[in-house]
């Protein structure tokens, strides 16, 4: 394979027109893009893990979102060769995940050694707490995201140290620097903590992470709760703006009017039902298990490139939404005070005659492209005898057929995660046990 096409403006239209394979080759997430595209006049473009972007307002640069630790040199190089002449007088991080609020760093080196002011961070008033929060919670990070980025590197770490904002807000504010005005506005999406800008005198969106070119990320599954309706409700807002540049949190800017009003519709649109059909069911009294397999997902919807399940799992966000308003118990009531998973795999596997048959019938059911089944079955033999050999075999090669069928990366990773952790004869690389 040659050299990944990198030009934002020129991906963005194949993008649009769901000629690229945003499953892998260009995956909004995973892929990272060399360099930097000018978008639009004093508009620039990079893309590591999340999209940053960069406003020369003819009073200094303006940076929307700053990438991530792997994006701190690129970021310094290739602004600096954009607008040499030029200091990042501000900074606005959308939300705290670490994909968007590192690429400050060696501006603030370069202010703090000449005496001069670091550029000015903006946030929303919660997003301290959330660093404060990651700080408490690096062990548990580290192993979430060794999950879901299918990281088998045992030395790696979630970071400790964090840019803290200068300027928060509650509800909106603005500012005005040179030519532009930046116009933040509060909207809980993917997290409660998350801003949305708009530059009226540019007509250019940045939604951050309220719209990544894919289904939106509201379903994760090891994250803090994220709040769907509102933000269906953000996306409606925004779409009172008539922009016509959106620079997204993931993924390639949209051009045009029509087509920014038509992604953010009908991503709204698909939020509102998909929390409106799984409440129904809620006020039903149905369980969580009910409600995740009569929930239906419409399948019109992921034929828009930009709501293809390539990261999230759509069915994920009813677990979210069942979280928000159910709390954590699912309904089933053998789990409410459930024994250890151990005492319940034993005695199913004396009830069975012994685990060579439960392995057995997993691997049967694998063969019969039951997957889930299989998935089930072979948990209970992991729980009853943690170190057997066949066992791990056949949870290996069940977990890596379960993982090559998800369209999800985030599924995906997860399963393959116990898929290598079975390499090892454990149940998770990401666990000290």
């Amino acid at each position: 394979m040659g050299k990944i096409m990198n030009n934002l403006k020129e991906l963005s239209e194949l993008a649009w027109k769901g000629e690229l394979d945003t499953k892998f080759e260009h995956h909004p997430v995973h892929t990272f893009y060399e360099g930097s595209t000018e978008l639009a006049e004093n508009l620039l473009g990079l893309k590591g893990i999340a999209g940053f972007y960069i406003v020369d307002t003819k009073d200094g640069l303006v940076m929307i979102d700053s990438g991530s630790h792997l994006d701190i040199d690129s970021a310094y190089n290739e602004i600096n060769k954009w607008r040499p002449e030029e200091d990042v007088k501000a900074a606005i991080f959308t939300h705290h995940h670490v994909d968007h609020i590192f690429g400050t760093q060696r501006f603030d080196e370069d202010a703090n050694q000449s005496n001069r002011t670091r550029p000015v961070v903006y946030s929303h008033k919660l997003l301290p707490e959330h660093l404060d929060r990651y700080k408490k919670t690096l062990g548990w990070n580290t192993a979430i995201n060794r999950r879901q980025f299918a990281i088998n590197v045992p030395h790696f770490k979630w970071p400790e140290e964090y840019r803290y904002p200068d300027i928060t807000y509650e509800e909106n504010t603005s500012f005005t620097l040179g030519s532009c005005t930046f116009e933040l506005f509060h909207g809980r999406g993917e997290t409660d903590d998350h801003t949305w800008v708009f530059i009226p005198e540019r007509k250019i969106l940045a939604p951050g992470d309220l719209f990544i070119w894919a289904i939106p990320n509201g379903g994760n599954p090891q994250k803090v709760q994220r709040y769907i309706s509102d933000w269906s409700m953000a996306l409606k807002n925004m779409m009172k703006k008539n922009a016509e540049i959106m620079i997204p949190g993931h993924g390639f800017p949209i051009f045009g009017k029509e087509r920014i009003q038509e992604a953010l519709s009908t991503t709204a649109n698909f939020l509102e039902d998909l929390e409106k059909d799984t409440l129904k069911l809620m006020n039903q009294g149905k369980s969580l298990n009910e409600i995740f397999h009569q929930v239906k997902i419409p399948s019109e919807i992921q034929k828009k490139p930009w709501l293809r399940p390539v990261y999230d799992d759509p069915k994920f966000l009813i677990k979210m939404i069942w979280k928000r308003y159910g709390g954590w118990w699912d309904g089933e009531y053998d789990r409410l005070l459930p024994d250890t998973r151990e005492n319940e795999a034993k005695e199913w596997v004396n009830l069975c005659g012994g685990i060579d048959s439960i392995i057995d019938k997993a691997l049967e059911n694998l063969s019969k492209k039951k997957l889930e089944l299989a998935a089930h079955l072979i948990e209970v033999a992991y729980y009853a005898d943690k170190q057997n050999k066949k066992l791990h075999a056949a949870r290996k090669e069940i977990y890596t057929s379960f993982s090559k069928i998800q369209d999800s990366s985030m599924a995906r990773n997860i399963l393959n995660h116990a898929a290598l952790s079975s390499n090892e004869l454990k149940r998770d690389l990401a666990s000290e046990d």
